[in-house]
């Protein structure tokens, strides 16, 4: 039987105030909005940015005195008001029939901090997985979040998703995880401006010859927008760069005929796992029988 899903890929505006109510309220509409415009779209699965609801500011949540930065006082937030919005992005998902990962911030038991999450959503409309940000920047660790431990798998019609959350970009090794666990797409959310990890979510593709959908807040997309890359590297869908919000769309077919994913999927990956196992082993000469042969033509 073939597998096949139409991805979407997102660029929202994301605010950074979750104190406000009208901010958060605002953030659920516009993914509400753009949820049903994938689904007219035949999209299966919608990804949206790092903290699509909200992303905290770290001076905006600081306890400290204005402009200083200091442990984050989430007794601010207005949680009622996020845990709403985040119902409803689940409700339209059962109604539309689409599955939805979003970011936002989880809380946890007082006094531990909240982490810093994707939501999985199934079509059905129900919260079916969370995956918690394992590597937090420097701010994020100090004033924030609470770490998360694990990866995160999830299947959609046989299709098997990763996910990864901003700076976790800048470890590989979370992505050489992915493909062990035999994915077939990873999705990187982020909250950040910056074209170098962009060229990193499409190197991973290219490394590791599965899809990987990018996604980014609407207000950077200037720099680097909302893209999906397939096996072997080749952009497949670019949102605009105009920093209006909107969707970038592809299908994940890993029975496809396009030549070059092809190769990536059947050759490149299974080669590289033959490689990484110790393929040169037996073929490695430790020396040449001649004492100087390193330092002899």
């Amino acid at each position: 039987m073939r597998r096949t899903l139409r991805l979407a890929v997102a660029q929202t505006t994301v605010t950074e105030d979750p104190t406000d109510p009208a901010n958060l309220r605002g953030s659920g509409d516009e993914i509400r909005r753009l949820m049903r415009e994938a689904s007219g779209a035949g999209a299966r699965l919608v990804q949206f940015p790092e903290g699509a609801i909200t992303y905290p500011g770290k001076y905006v949540m600081s306890s400290g005195p204005p402009g200083t930065l200091a442990a984050a006082d989430w007794s601010r937030v207005d949680w009622s008001v996020m845990r709403a919005e985040a119902q409803s992005v689940a409700d339209l998902a059962g109604e539309l029939g689409l599955w939805v990962v979003f970011g936002s911030i989880h809380p946890l038991t007082p006094p531990h901090r909240p982490h810093n999450s994707l939501y999985v959503v199934s079509d059905e409309g129900a919260l079916v997985a969370r995956y918690d940000k394992r590597y937090l920047s420097h701010t994020e660790l100090s004033y924030l979040y609470t770490p998360g431990t694990d990866p995160l798998v999830f299947e959609i019609d046989g299709i098997r998703f990763g996910t990864a959350l901003c700076i976790e970009a800048n470890f590989p090794e979370l992505f050489e995880q992915y493909e062990q666990m035999d994915v077939d797409c990873v999705l990187i959310s982020v909250m950040v401006d910056d074209a170098a990890r962009a060229a990193l979510a499409q190197a991973y593709a290219t490394l590791y010859s599965y899809w990987v959908g990018y996604s980014v807040p609407a207000q950077f997309s200037a720099t680097a927008p909302a893209t999906i890359t397939a096996p072997g590297g080749r952009c497949l869908a670019r949102c605009h760069v105009d920093n209006r919000p909107g969707l970038a769309i592809a299908d994940i077919d890993p029975d496809t005929q396009d030549t070059d994913i092809g190769i990536a999927l059947r050759y490149a990956r299974p080669w590289r796992r033959t490689a990484r196992a110790g393929l040169y082993d037996n073929h490695v000469v430790i020396g040449d029988g001649r004492s100087d042969a390193r330092t002899a033509f």
